[in-house]
């Protein structure tokens, strides 16, 4: 465990970190908006996931192999940018059914959608495919480690706190989305909130092809 002032200072950081709206949090939104907030918490659980994967990998040194190989570096960067870019043009189809929602009534039921499973997958696929994502908890951690005490407890328990305070962010934000939905209901109807966050998505994935490795 790092000492509680370098703690404190790492909780800071991970707390602005956290609610920096990112891919993660596009997700949470999009599905409290569609399935409700108990719904979205599984997507939530999913990315939380990814990231101790993430970090488990950071540990035993994929960022490393990334930095050190071109080839694997460009591999992860275009796998990532195809799946955030394919969940945009999902969202950007789901637009038009709940446009046509407010026209010809309730919108049939999404029910493969809507299973926990596939949110919880979903969420996992977004943090996993994100190797900016790598980038950063590889940066991150190191500058908070005590190279004086022992590395795996500071390890875990900076995993730990990151992961609690993702999920608290998450949740958050997919709570606000359904309040602004409850308040909003006919603008959420319209679809133009799914054409956002889809766009919003697409640019993140658009973003991560103009990532280049740091030497």
């Amino acid at each position: 465990m790092p000492s509680w002032s370098v703690y404190t200072l790492f909780v800071g950081v991970a707390l602005v970190a956290a609610f920096t709206p990112g891919p993660a949090v596009m997700l949470a939104i999009h599905n409290a908006m569609h399935f409700g907030w108990r719904r979205a918490l599984w997507s939530s659980l999913g990315n939380i996931s990814g990231l101790l994967g993430l970090a488990m990998l950071s540990a035993v040194g994929v960022n490393a192999l990334l930095q050190a190989s071109e080839w694997a570096f460009t591999m992860a960067k275009l796998v990532g940018a195809a799946y955030l870019i394919w969940l945009g043009v999902q969202q950007w189809r789901r637009a038009g059914d709940a446009a046509r929602q407010t026209v010809d009534g309730p919108e049939p039921p999404m029910r493969s959608a809507q299973k926990p499973r596939e949110l919880y997958l979903k969420g996992l696929g977004v943090a996993l495919t994100n190797p900016k994502a790598i980038a950063f908890i590889t940066a991150l951690f190191p500058q908070f480690l005590d190279a004086a005490r022992p590395m795996l407890p500071q390890y875990l328990a900076l995993t730990a706190t990151f992961m609690a305070i993702s999920l608290l962010t998450l949740s958050t934000y997919a709570g606000f989305a359904v309040f602004t939905r409850r308040r909003l209901s006919l603008w959420f109807g319209s679809g133009w909130p799914q054409r956002v966050s889809g766009t919003v998505f697409c640019v993140f994935g658009l973003g991560l092809l103009r990532l280049h490795r740091t030497v």
